[in-house]
């Protein structure tokens, strides 16, 4: 396994972080693929001396890495974004970036591709963003047929934005937005987790082929997620039902920001449940007990009792 070589996009964010820590554990060779390698130097510190290696390429641009794919047993696209800004457009990346790397991976001779999606996207929800990452997994599916799909739902974790953003908000606002209510549910999942997924699927032969959703271990409404951040911190803010037209309606304008805080696509999403299909494939099948929301959060959460009281 020592001399396996995984190639990954997208390791330079958020759940990028945890993938490369798994895997280098475990020994694999790393090549990590990136638009601007020199930033991420610190996940060197995640391996021995040459067993990870950063390589300047764009997932929109086979020939910027198609050569890094020679001799990998692996590929494990991890590349998404939350919302468009200029060039950074859902089909570019999340659709035809995903196809044209599954179709180079297949070309180069990978045995495995493991393609991270997001739950939900396979409801009609009227969403870009959704669309653009189902028409991603049909794509990768078509071009490499034995590749595994990975649904997680909203990830949390130390570096997180979304646990986080709300931490964030109550500091400065006396004021919490709840949209539709707050009574969209999720199933928040350890970002560990979903690593720990995607090493246990490079492992499993039975995963090729598959897709798996990925949900923590309880559903929560989004109220509720934002009333317990609030227990934690030790705060008291009034939570504010925002309608999904009126929310539509702000996310529209806040889109004129470089990183909105909410978009009205974003709000589309949020009309939809965040919670697996329990008749899909799932933690169970891989072998993972999903870690409690309740164990981590307050880890990280601890560092907003210092800042603006309540």
């Amino acid at each position: 396994m020592e001399q396996r070589v995984i190639t990954i996009l997208g390791g330079t964010g958020f759940l990028g972080h945890y993938v490369v820590q798994q895997l280098a554990r475990t020994g694999y060779r790393l090549r990590i693929i990136a638009r601007n390698p020199d930033s991420a130097n610190e996940l060197y510190a995640f391996g021995s001396v040459g067993q990870i290696t950063l390589i300047s390429g764009d997932i929109t641009k086979p020939e910027s890495y198609a050569s890094a794919l020679e001799g990998s047993y692996a590929v494990i696209n991890l590349v998404g974004i939350l919302f468009e800004s200029g060039r950074q457009k859902f089909s570019a990346i999340q659709s035809l970036g995903a196809e044209k790397l599954a179709i180079a991976a297949k070309t180069a001779g990978v045995k495995r591709f493991i393609h991270i999606s997001a739950l939900g996207v396979n409801r009609e929800v009227g969403s870009v963003y959704a669309r653009s990452k189902l028409l991603g997994e049909r794509a990768v599916l078509s071009a490499f047929p034995e590749a595994t799909i990975l649904r997680p739902s909203v990830m949390f974790g130390a570096e997180d934005n979304f646990i986080n953003k709300f931490a964030r908000m109550a500091v400065f606002s006396p004021i919490l937005p709840l949209v539709g209510g707050g009574k969209t549910q999720f199933q928040p999942v350890y970002v560990a987790d979903v690593a720990r997924a995607i090493e246990s699927c490079l492992l499993k032969e039975e995963s090729k082929g598959q897709i798996y959703e990925l949900g923590g271990a309880h559903i929560y409404k989004l109220k509720e997620i934002i009333q317990y951040i609030l227990h934690v911190t030790g705060k008291k803010r009034f939570l504010l039902s925002l309608p999904f037209g009126i929310a539509s309606f702000i996310g529209k304008v806040m889109e004129i920001c470089p990183a909105p805080a909410l978009t009205s696509d974003q709000v589309k999403l949020l009309k939809c449940n965040n919670i697996v299909n329990r008749d899909e494939k799932g933690f169970a099948h891989l072998g993972i007990t999903p870690t409690l929301f309740e164990t981590i959060v307050p880890e990280y959460l601890s560092i907003f009792h210092k800042k603006t009281s309540s």
